[in-house]
């Protein structure tokens, strides 16, 4: 793979296991909207939430591979569950030996980083998939910068489900935000920042609102990932002038492209038109 010319330039690739990757592409398009994207659903295998590290790990390359394949020298894992249990491995094992030039990045660094400007208790909720959660990741990276701080995590099994079939506004949803909501401020009353753990939750964030204590600051991922984006490419002009500058945004997921086009296009606020791969 890397037997080709690093001058070569290509799209920044974006992936997620489903749909609540498009919240954070949606924004970095708007904030960067000169490059070229690629985005990658996996639809077809969807969600990754609930799946064991290894399957997660071993999609995860899939993709990755793939999109390298396509010219992309940059990779945002636009999931928390990928992020959470492949990122690691991948930049640590794979990237030295399959392609030591290009980079993957996750959401869950740059989401951390900005919680001490935030934070006046230092006591943080997560809302995320059963996964993530169990993965622990956001724990670890929360005591790795901020050692004084609390981190207490809240599965949602139901929360991308109700997304993903349109209920996001429904009373269906009022009922398992309000439960997880309870459930995580019952575990600790002083939590006052909350991150949304999960790419699918910002279509949520009303009702979330809604149940939190008034004056809790929510931390959603898309205007974090994209500002961060953005200062990686300022100080790395090597990946920066791999990354191809047409404004244009393509769309592949590897579920029937007429389902993928329908929620895409409610996730992006405008069409979208996708083409159906096999990874």
């Amino acid at each position: 793979m890397e037997s080709k010319e690093i001058n070569e330039v290509g799209p920044i690739g974006i992936f997620d296991s489903g749909y609540g990757g498009l919240t954070v592409l949606r924004e970095i398009v708007r904030q960067l909207p000169a490059y070229d994207y690629l985005y990658l659903g996996d639809n077809a295998r969807a969600p990754y939430g609930t799946r064991s590290f290894d399957i997660v790990y071993r999609f995860t390359l899939e993709a990755v591979r793939y999109l390298f394949e396509q010219g992309c020298h940059l990779v945002i894992l636009a999931c928390n569950t990928a992020s959470a249990k492949a990122l690691r491995t991948i930049q640590q094992v794979d990237l030295p030996a399959m392609a030591p030039g290009r980079r993957v990045l996750g959401v869950i660094r740059p989401t951390v980083e900005v919680l001490r400007s935030l934070s006046a208790s230092g006591h943080i909720g997560v809302f995320g998939t059963p996964g993530t959660i169990a993965s622990g990741s956001y724990d670890m990276e929360i005591h790795k910068l901020y050692p004084s701080f609390s981190c207490s995590g809240q599965a949602c099994p139901m929360w991308v489900p109700l997304v993903e079939n349109g209920e996001a506004g429904g009373p269906g949803a009022d009922y398992f935000v309000k439960k997880n909501v309870d459930s995580l401020m019952m575990s600790d009353s002083e939590i006052d920042t909350v991150i949304l753990g999960c790419t699918h939750y910002p279509l949520l964030v009303d009702k979330i609102r809604k149940y939190l204590p008034e004056g809790t600051g929510i931390v959603s991922q898309g205007e974090i990932v994209a500002a961060s984006l953005e200062d990686y490419l300022c100080r790395h002009p090597e990946i920066e002038h791999c990354c191809s500058r047409g404004a244009v945004v393509r769309y592949v997921t590897t579920e029937d492209p007429a389902k993928f086009d329908n929620l895409a296009s409610m996730f992006m606020g405008e069409e979208v038109t996708s083409t159906q791969i096999v990874l």
